[in-house]
């Protein structure tokens, strides 16, 4: 299956009640251990490039890759701009063959992050090109309550934002937030306004800030010299229920990198005297697929590719 549009993956798997999972990569390595782990799981995935990915390979060299290699894996799959801030880096996504963008001005007023979102939406609709956005700040629930109202999504605006807009997903704001350190104490996703959301809007939903945080990779990393003590994530089960209230996309990249890192100090720590890169690097990669197919697993999309082959 070809390379294509985010809409279809969108589409589907609001459909079918299902969640598609996003993975961010920055090189040749990450690219491959996730396309192959997705192959193995016959799996539909987003694979994602963030501005800072962008600046730090070069946008010639990431989309260059997927689109050189994009006929060797028989599985439907877009190339997604994720956190896009501006409408050039959305421009400069379109120029280079990606089927999916994000445009995120969510720390911005209401008609602002509305107004740009139009935008883009008229520069990308024409083209088949899905557009993503997101409404709230994804920041730990570990506030004072007082503060909550002020960072999550307000059903309400969400409605009347897809439907001014017309983007194809909304990531919306219910309690996740990026990196290692999500939480201090146990996650307190808010369901009852995600289930708000799904209702009023009908849209595929996105959930960012997803990864789990896996304790294994944690203890393995702060072993051969890291620190990330206290590091705390999204556990299995609470992205399962986000799936079944109505989440279609999981972000994950934090995960990745712990399952690489990980594996990278331990190899090092033991091959001291070794000096070529492969002999680390195969390794890690494996570590990072086995991270694929287990995200994969719990999103529901395991066995969906076959679903597409009427779109294609």
């Amino acid at each position: 299956m070809p390379l294509i549009s985010g809409k279809i993956l969108f589409e589907v798997a609001n459909e079918f009640n299902f969640a598609i999972c996003g993975f961010n990569f920055n090189n040749l390595e990450f690219l491959k251990a996730i396309l192959e782990g997705a192959l193995e799981e016959e799996a539909p995935i987003f694979i994602q490039t963030s501005e800072n990915a962008i600046r730090y390979a070069g946008i010639e060299y990431l989309s260059g890759i997927v689109h050189a290699i994009k006929d060797k894996y028989p599985l439907p799959f877009a190339l997604h701009l994720d956190h896009g801030k501006s409408v050039e880096s959305i421009l400069l996504a379109i120029n280079h063959g990606y089927t999916s963008v994000m445009i995120d001005w969510s720390d911005k007023p209401f008609e602002e992050n509305l107004e740009i979102t139009k935008e883009v939406v008229s520069l990308c609709a024409p083209l088949g090109i899905s557009v993503e956005a997101e409404l709230g700040k994804l920041v730990s629930l570990d506030v004072e309550p007082i503060s909550r109202e002020s960072f999550l999504v307000n059903p309400e605006e969400a409605k009347e934002f897809v439907d001014r807009t017309g983007i194809d997903a909304l990531a919306p704001a219910i309690g996740t937030s990026h990196g290692v350190f999500k939480f201090k104490e146990k996650p307190k996703l808010d369901y009852e306004r995600l289930k708000k959301v799904k209702e009023l809007t009908g849209i595929a939903l996105v959930l960012h800030g997803a990864s789990s945080v896996y304790p294994e990779y944690v203890e393995e990393i702060n072993k051969f010299g890291g620190e990330l003590e206290g590091a705390k994530g999204l556990p299995e089960e609470a992205i399962k229920e986000a799936v079944r209230l109505g989440i279609n996309k999981i972000n994950t990249d934090t995960d990745l990198r712990l399952a690489f890192m990980a594996t990278l100090r331990k190899f090092m720590a033991e091959e001291r005297r070794s000096v070529d890169p492969r002999k680390f690097l195969k390794p890690a990669m494996d570590e990072v697929k086995k991270v694929v197919k287990r995200r994969i697993k719990i999103s529901g999309s395991s066995g969906k590719a076959e679903l597409f082959t009427k779109y294609l």
